[in-house]
């Protein structure tokens, strides 16, 4: 009896120790409000046009990286069509002068420039427009004489430029003249006599007159044979109107 009360003593001992030893249990997490809620990644279609746009704007700047020189053609204007036209002698050619030439100073080849004024046309296409530069030079210059002689002076154009292109041209001589003085040296000679001739009759009658005459009228002579006649200019801006004098070719666009 006393063995069978020891043992169910032990057991009750044994019993209470386990239970002592266990854990105890944690109470269950609450959410805090307060925590940043996780982030959850979407699934969604709408991430799709984003990368969509990326590999378009990607392909375009390969595409552009790949053909530099294709689009740098393709921007670059068109070279206009060029067309052979023949420009017959004895074609009228109008030119602005641009370089000032005078008698008096100038001297043969002496380099003269202007432009044409009015476009040439063949078979209804311009050969030559207006605004052209042509170069040309002096081929005859004479000084005014003190006894006879009018100052004169010669040009000739020998080129135009069509299209950036010079093309060798030959034109007609276009010649200026001074207008001739012969009234004028008459008029001196004749003042100079009526002087001697008044001098003259002052000093001794008719006889003195005839001779101050003689000596007025010499003195007006040699007034003019002292003194050269007028020289002629052609001044820059003066029109000039000349003909091409062989036909020439020239590539004009069209």
């Amino acid at each position: 009896m006393n063995a069978q009360i020891k043992l169910l003593a032990i057991g009750v001992v044994f019993v209470v120790g386990v239970g002592c030893n266990q854990p105890a249990s944690q109470p269950a997490a609450t959410p805090d409000s307060n925590a940043p809620a996780a982030t959850v990644p979407s699934t969604g279609s709408s991430a799709a046009p984003a990368a969509g746009a990326g590999a378009t704007s990607g392909a375009t700047a390969a595409q552009s990286a790949a053909n530099p020189v294709r689009e740098q053609a393709t921007s670059r204007p068109s070279a206009p069509t060029m067309m052979a036209m023949d420009v017959a002698a004895g074609t009228p050619l109008e030119i602005t002068l641009e370089t000032a030439v005078a008698s008096g100073t100038a001297k043969v080849e002496d380099a003269v420039r202007g432009r044409v004024t009015k476009a040439v046309v063949v078979s209804g296409m311009t050969a030559i427009p207006a605004g052209a530069p042509v170069k040309g030079t002096v081929v005859a210059v004479e000084r005014a004489g003190k006894v006879k002689g009018r100052a004169s002076i010669a040009l000739r154009f020998h080129e135009v430029m069509v299209a950036n292109t010079p093309y060798r041209i030959q034109t007609t001589r276009i010649v200026r003249q001074a207008a001739a003085t012969k009234g004028e040296d008459a008029k001196k000679i004749g003042i100079g006599a009526g002087i001697g001739t008044a001098i003259g009759a002052i000093a001794g009658g008719k006889k003195g007159a005839a001779i101050g005459a003689g000596v007025g009228g010499g003195a007006g002579t040699g007034a003019v044979l002292a003194t050269r006649g007028d020289e002629v200019t052609i001044p820059a801006g003066a029109t000039l109107r000349t003909t091409v004098d062989s036909s020439v070719k020239i590539n004009a666009p069209m």
